[in-house]
């Protein structure tokens, strides 16, 4: 922990990361490897030092053993490299005049930059509102209760067939839980891959005995103290012991109110994660990166971006050369099935597939004027260089 003077914090400049994940991670580890000697403060809102995520909706629902392989170091890494982790605290106000970043246990720390990393909050439902047997999946200790719950194998109803709603679902079924999936849109990632291979998720988890139901809403539910029935759109109901919502997350920057920051969507950067304010950096989920391919700001980022992102800023603070930025891409595994994206499938305008999708064993390139653009890879890992080549060929 850092140092303390009369219940503050002593000054010391230097870089500050606020935030504990992926991101905030690979900009410590970089600025240290790259040769920055000066103090670095890493503000980690959890009791937990940093660890890695994916694993919370996969290996860590069903196995406890796998509880210690989480974190990125081991714990005496910090004091050895000289980072200053301060655990259980958050960022609470950021006075960019005085390059002064408040926390939330009412002490503050100065910083010559800062990068803010601080992650998202899972979106609730207000039907769904108040109820014990109401839970998300966003943090270590969220996974841990979801473990203990999946255990006594209940009916499970996961509201949201984003990513990590199939990814819940996957493991609960491998685990034995009878599973009801929720979704409005017409079928599992259609904002992201489109109606067809939307569909081949429904039909994915449908076959290993998940009830899929998509385009329906939760219009109010059943309940005495929990809720044990959810009454749909369409004039269905389920019985439930459980409800998972995973229906997104919003960036967590609402503490960042006042700065002078727009965080409307997320903190606004450049394709190298600077913001609006000289020495103040922003990546991973609380960050809306410029993307050049759609010429807008996206908001939010996947594993392999937030860290690619914290390694980018910690050499631009250094004012070295961060190098090309590469395809964004991210992988899922269900049903013992490597699944990996890469690319922008929104540009397209057409898709084609080599494979077939009934074996699970295929690969959907997206094109947008004769242009590959974007790349689905089901079960096929070796080829994924390839999708990534003939993506960036198409590159402008």
């Amino acid at each position: 922990m850092a140092n303390r003077t009369n219940g503050r914090r002593t000054p010391n400049d230097g870089i500050v990361v606020a935030g504990g994940g992926l991101a905030g991670q690979r900009c410590a580890e970089t600025l240290r490897r790259e040769g920055f000697e000066r103090a670095i403060r890493l503000v980690c809102s959890e009791p937990h030092r940093p660890y890695d995520r994916p694993p919370l909706s996969k290996e860590l629902l069903t196995d406890a053993a796998f509880d210690t392989r989480l974190p990125y170091r081991p714990a005496g890494w910090y004091g050895r490299e000289s980072i200053d982790l301060l655990l259980g605290v958050s960022a609470a106000r950021l006075d960019p005049a005085e390059r002064r970043l408040e926390l939330s246990d009412d002490t503050a720390l100065r910083y010559e930059q800062l990068l803010i990393c601080t992650g998202g909050r899972p979106r609730s439902l207000p039907v769904l509102a108040g109820y014990d047997n109401v839970s998300v999946l966003r943090t270590l200790d969220d996974a841990r209760s979801l473990r203990q719950v999946l255990s006594s194998r209940p009916r499970l109803a996961v509201i949201g067939a984003g990513f990590i709603g199939l990814e819940i679902a996957a493991t609960a079924r491998r685990l034995g839980v009878d599973v009801t999936l929720v979704e409005a849109a017409g079928c599992p990632l259609a904002g992201v891959l489109g109606a067809k291979l939307g569909g081949w998720f429904a039909r994915l988890h449908a076959d290993e005995g998940v009830d899929v139901r998509a385009q329906v809403t939760v219009d109010r539910v059943k309940a005495n103290g929990v809720v044990r029935a959810l009454c749909l759109s369409d004039g269905s109901s389920v019985e439930v012991d459980h409800v998972l919502v995973g229906t997104g997350i919003d960036p967590d920057v609402c503490w960042l109110v006042g700065s002078g920051l727009d965080v409307t969507r997320g903190v606004p950067v450049d394709v190298h994660g600077r913001t609006e304010i000289e020495r103040v950096f922003a990546a991973g989920d609380a960050a809306a990166t410029f993307d050049q391919s759609c010429g807008r700001h996206v908001p939010g980022s996947h594993w392999e971006a937030a860290g690619r992102q914290g390694a980018c800023v910690a050499r631009v603070m250094l004012g070295r050369d961060p190098g090309a930025q590469p395809l964004t891409g991210f992988w899922t595994d269900q049903y013992g099935l490597r699944i990996q994206y890469v690319g922008q499938g929104r540009l397209a305008d057409s898709i084609e597939i080599d494979g077939n999708p009934e074996t699970r064993n295929f690969t959907a390139t997206f094109y947008r004027a004769g242009r590959a653009v974007a790349a689905l890879l089901v079960d096929r890992p070796r080829a994924l260089p390839a999708a990534r080549k003939l993506i960036e060929k198409g590159r402008t």
